[in-house]
């Protein structure tokens, strides 16, 4: 076979060997999500389709998939429908770079990190053409505000990474992984979360992560008090299963470099000979299935902010926070690698 047709074969196989088993684990972790609110309000959660209620996420797939996608007379037909492709299919390419294993990823290219910034900023789009095209009020004001809250979070999680690419020395994501590797000669643990200097940073970008994704207590963008159903309001059937679909993949795509700046990757918590016999795919899905859990726990148990308060926490907060980190970071990184 000619290299061409051999790498073009070789590359669909890796896009459908994450995209279909990606497709799937949204599905179980909207069931998921489900069950973790129920038990939090002593709620069962479903239990009626399937064995413990396990195929409900494919019910409700099928329901949607069967209705009628209604467009309002004076919306933007074009943008209208496009704009919940643009959210899904940039839900999708950021993983091409993520790392499961050692040289096990799609994309191993050296600037790893600043396509996850480019891609992932790309969704605000879809989010802006969504409200935008609907033509109506309430899906209008939810685009604004969504886009306010992702560009105030965004600059913040840019100087959180920045930090983290200055300790590592790469932009490539499975170099920051193996900078992870055994960061103390004298307690042998991976992961950047275990190193003081960059453990509120950590904290930071955890947090960060819920307003990116526009999750509680940050979902002021689908405040059904005040917006109705935010930018989703005049979706239905597909056009809204995509929402529903990319707003969960980026959910766990922000779980999964949570797990992968700070807490090791695919690497065990400790660096101990026997745990690197677990495949390093394992110790991340593990580390995936944790964040997801604390983001439901979040969800479940904290109030949603007001907006004023949302925005104070971005720009008052978190920028100069993370803008001091960068220089105390460089600052001790040049002390530690040069000298005074």
């Amino acid at each position: 076979m000619p290299y061409g047709w051999a790498w073009f074969l070789a590359t669909m196989a890796g896009i459908l060997l994450i995209a279909l088993p990606l497709m799937l684990a949204v599905a179980m972790i909207i069931y998921a999500d489900r069950k973790i609110w129920a038990a939090m309000a002593l709620r069962r959660g479903p239990n009626v389709v399937g064995p413990f209620g396990l195929l409900q996420s494919f019910a409700d797939g099928l329901k949607v998939f069967l209705q009628e996608t209604i467009i309002p007379s004076a919306a933007n037909r074009g943008l209208f429908l496009l704009a919940p492709i643009i959210t899904f299919t940039v839900a999708l390419i950021v993983w091409a770079v993520v790392p499961f294993q050692l040289d096990v990823v799609l994309a191993d290219i050296n600037v790893g990190l600043l396509y996850v910034l480019a891609a992932s900023s790309l969704g605000v789009y879809g989010i802006i053409l969504a409200g935008w095209s609907s033509n109506s009020k309430y899906p209008f004001f939810s685009a604004i505000r969504a886009a306010a809250q992702m560009v105030s979070y965004e600059v913040a999680i840019g100087f959180v990474l920045i930090s983290v690419v200055l300790w590592a020395g790469t932009f490539n994501l499975s170099g920051i992984v193996e900078a992870q590797r055994a960061i103390y000669s004298f307690l042998p643990v991976n992961g950047f979360g275990f190193n003081p200097l960059l453990f509120p940073m950590a904290v930071v970008f955890l947090i960060s992560s819920l307003a990116e994704t526009q999750r509680a207590p940050f979902d002021l963008t689908e405040a059904e008090s005040e917006l109705v159903a935010g930018y989703q309001t005049e979706y239905s059937s597909m056009s809204f299963a995509l929402y529903w679909l990319g707003e969960y993949a980026n959910v766990l795509l922000m779980c999964t470099l949570n797990a992968t700046l700070f807490w090791g990757g695919y690497l065990p918590p400790v660096d101990w000979a026997p745990l690197y016999v677990v495949p390093g795919i394992i110790w991340l899905f593990a580390k995936i299935l944790f964040f997801f859990f604390v983001f439901s726990w979040i969800k479940a148990t904290v109030p949603r902010y007001r907006y004023d308060q949302l925005m104070r926490l971005g720009w008052k907060v978190f920028l100069p926070l993370s803008l001091f980190w960068v220089f105390l970071v460089s600052g001790v990184l040049m002390f530690m690698r040069v000298g005074i």
